[in-house]
């Protein structure tokens, strides 16, 4: 086999080890990493605990984590995980056996940086998607949620506020643990997995769709196809989504967690209904000069160059 120009990584836990890395160092080989989560300084790779941002670890040794029993609620686990992190950042892995980091958007450009990644290495990329945008349809859909029905995407916050507008119909898309907190809500269809064709036909019918997390997300594909179908997003304003998300004019931003300001996006967003339409248009002209894959190929090859 020839030798590569570069090798691109993506998720190398639990299968595949660091030590990649240093294979790729002793062959002179240029190596890139894509973060798509945070495992590099929490075990549980998500900043959550008990539902709430847990930033404990944050540029600290992960042991807080193991005691807390943070990965898959096991103390044995949990060592494991937190022993190869702090393995190799003592022998200065992550600072000197990758070339470059590639970060999905600002927010998380400035975690990797708190963990302790050199500043110089980490460029931004943010997730795409390959969509022809049809005609802009009549939004005579109903609210909507795609995604995973579990806590940290904030799902009994949107069931507490979908309670609250017995007249009003919502779509939920998705599977999870949560699923049977949603199936007693009279004015809820829950639709369960669609393929994608399904998702965007929704999308295109929607006012807006609702993204509740109450944790730090990365960079949700369900928000680039939302912007892609001209669809704006009522979501809570916590990491990256304060920022992928401009309030007032891509969607609206309500406090995390918080059911009241909730409803009280939902509730104008229902009764302005030509101002969210503006928005939608807004979210696809982010959409076209950030997301597309002309524009990520862009980037990416840029990248790639300079390593």
């Amino acid at each position: 086999m020839d030798k590569p120009d570069f090798i691109h990584v993506h998720n190398t836990f639990p299968l595949i080890s660091p030590s990649v890395y240093w294979v790729a160092k002793k062959h002179n080989i240029p190596t890139i990493q894509t973060i798509h989560n945070f495992r590099l300084s929490c075990i549980q790779a998500m900043y959550i605990r008990n539902m709430k941002v847990c930033e404990d670890c944050l540029n600290k040794g992960p042991w807080r984590g193991v005691i807390r029993k943070c990965y898959r609620g096991s103390i044995l686990a949990s060592v494991v995980s937190a022993a190869v992190i702090q393995f190799h950042r003592i022998i200065g892995t992550y600072q000197n056996k990758i070339d470059a980091y590639i970060a999905l958007n600002e927010f998380c450009k400035k975690k990797l940086i708190e963990m302790g990644l050199p500043r110089e290495k980490i460029k931004i990329k943010p997730n795409f998607v390959n969509l022809q945008h049809k005609k802009r349809q009549t939004r005579d859909g109903n609210p909507l949620y795609v995604g995973r029905l579990s806590e940290e995407k904030g799902i009994s916050v949107l069931v507490n506020a979908i309670k609250s507008f017995p007249d009003q119909v919502f779509d939920i898309v998705g599977d999870g643990p949560q699923k049977e907190i949603l199936r007693g809500l009279s004015n809820v269809r829950l639709l369960g997995k669609l393929d994608q064709a399904g998702v965007y036909k929704l999308m295109q019918k929607t006012p807006f769709l609702i993204m509740p997390s109450v944790w730090y997300e990365n960079m949700p594909r369900t928000l680039v196809e939302s912007y892609g179908n001209a669809t704006p997003i009522i979501a809570s304003h916590i990491g990256a989504l304060g920022e992928l998300i401009t309030h007032m004019r891509t969607g609206l931003l309500f406090e995390c967690g918080s059911v009241d300001d909730l409803i009280n996006s939902i509730s104008w967003a229902l009764q302005n209904p030509d101002e969210m339409n503006k928005m939608g248009l807004e979210a696809h002209t982010d959409f076209m000069m950030k997301y597309t894959d002309k524009v990520n190929y862009r980037l990416l090859m840029e990248i790639y160059n300079n390593v």
